[in-house]
């Protein structure tokens, strides 16, 4: 259920305190989506308890379901909480901020981080990124899986999201676990506790949603090759509109709308998808490389935010649309127990992830595993702010490189 802290008040926060928290978090996320949600997580459920356990997988859930960028979709969601809506704008910019600023860099040229300390350095962030993933996976386990039932709704959760297409096996797995509380979980629960305070009025809602649905319409109806603000607007709004499960499955919906129309070359569509993996934030700021290195580029800088602002547009829409109808719908006591099945999923789908792409394309070596396992027991026996677990492991990695 989505619900602040029993002892916590519902406290606003300014919009330069959001902005600024989600800043500094766009600037040491890394890892991708999951990882993100990690360092969400410690922020805001740990550390600063703007919402608990119940209310972040809730928002993991609800922005699993819809198409977008999950890890974005949820901050969004955290600054809405905090400071209403220019409060989940602020979050959603200052979180993508550097990556797109890096990426633009990228995009004219300067690549930074080269040689072989510059790839130790990188390395180093990705491993530490998944020591921060299996942080949050324990920690969400222990209060939303605590039990054998939900623990075996996570763990088949998991294996639909790893023996399933990336394009529906996360959402087919929360409709199951819906499915599954809703039959086999009973509610103990009291009174609801205090819904999440949203400060959107249903009007807001339905505007956000007729936007989406006139966007998703024109973008689908659009069609043409020349290379114009509107067409890079509308080309990329329709990947964003369309790509479910976020991340790296967007790779192919981008390289369909962008490389097979002649835009781009595909050794250059590789390059900027290998730096946008090696930055933290979100993965769709590739947008932004993607936009300013189209060619012919006469503005490229204005196509660079054009595609940058279309790709998130989607997402951000629709998760306006749903959040003022929410509170009303999880009220319901039938909805209440499909939630504990969905929050017991969301751990498997966290899970699945770890293993698939978080392990399987970041640890290589025995070496590697053991960096993961000192950095998990750093973040979670001697309890370590994350930003220094990163640093740390990523400066130790850069400086072993250059001694070898």
């Amino acid at each position: 259920m989505i619900a602040l802290p029993q002892d916590s008040k519902p406290a606003r926060a300014s919009l330069l305190e959001v902005f600024v928290i989600f800043l500094r978090l766009g600037c040491i996320s890394f890892g991708g989506p999951v990882a993100h949600l990690g360092y969400f997580r410690t922020e805001f459920v740990e550390r600063r308890q703007w919402l608990n356990e119940e209310a972040f997988a809730e928002m993991i859930a609800i922005a699993q379901s819809l198409p977008g960028p999950a890890s974005s979709q949820t901050g969004y969601m955290i600054g809405i909480l905090r400071a209403g809506l220019p409060g989940g704008i602020a979050a959603w910019l200052g979180f993508t901020l550097p990556s797109a600023l890096l990426m633009l860099a990228f995009a004219f040229g300067h690549l930074l981080l080269a040689g072989k300390a510059g790839d130790a350095f990188l390395h180093g962030l990705q491993l530490v990124a998944v020591a921060v993933i299996a942080q949050a996976i324990l920690a969400m386990q222990r209060s939303l899986a605590p039990d054998i039932l939900r623990l075996a709704f996570a763990a088949t959760a998991a294996i639909i999201v790893l023996f399933t297409p990336a394009s529906f096996g996360t959402l087919l797995a929360i409709a199951l676990g819906a499915i599954a509380g809703f039959a086999l979980v009973r509610s103990n629960d009291g009174p609801i506790q205090a819904d999440f305070p949203i400060n959107l009025s249903r009007t807001t809602g339905t505007c956000a949603a007729i936007a989406f649905s006139l966007l998703l319409a024109a973008s689908l109806l659009f069609h043409t090759n020349r290379i114009t603000s509107l067409s890079i607007f509308l080309r990329f709004s329709r990947t964003g509109a369309l790509v479910f499960g976020g991340g790296h499955v967007v790779l192919p919906l981008l390289e369909n709308a962008i490389v097979a129309k002649g835009w781009i070359g595909q050794s250059a569509f590789l390059s900027g998808y290998g730096a946008a993996q090696a930055l933290p934030g979100p993965l769709f700021t590739f947008a932004a490389y993607l936009g300013a290195a189209i060619q012919p580029h006469p503005h490229p800088l204005l196509f660079g935010l054009v595609a940058l602002l279309a790709i998130f547009l989607p997402g951000l829409l629709l998760i306006t649309a749903v959040l003022p109808f929410w509170s009303a719908v999880r009220s319901r006591p039938s909805i209440r127990t499909a939630l504990k099945g969905i929050n017991a999923s969301v751990v498997g789908v966290l899970i699945a992830a770890l293993v698939r792409p978080v392990w399987t394309s970041t640890v290589h070596t025995i070496a590697d595993c053991c960096i993961v396992l000192i950095a998990l027991a750093l973040l979670t026996i001697w309890k370590l702010q994350p930003w220094i677990v990163v640093l740390g492991t990523a400066a130790i990695c850069s400086l072993a490189a250059i001694l070898r």
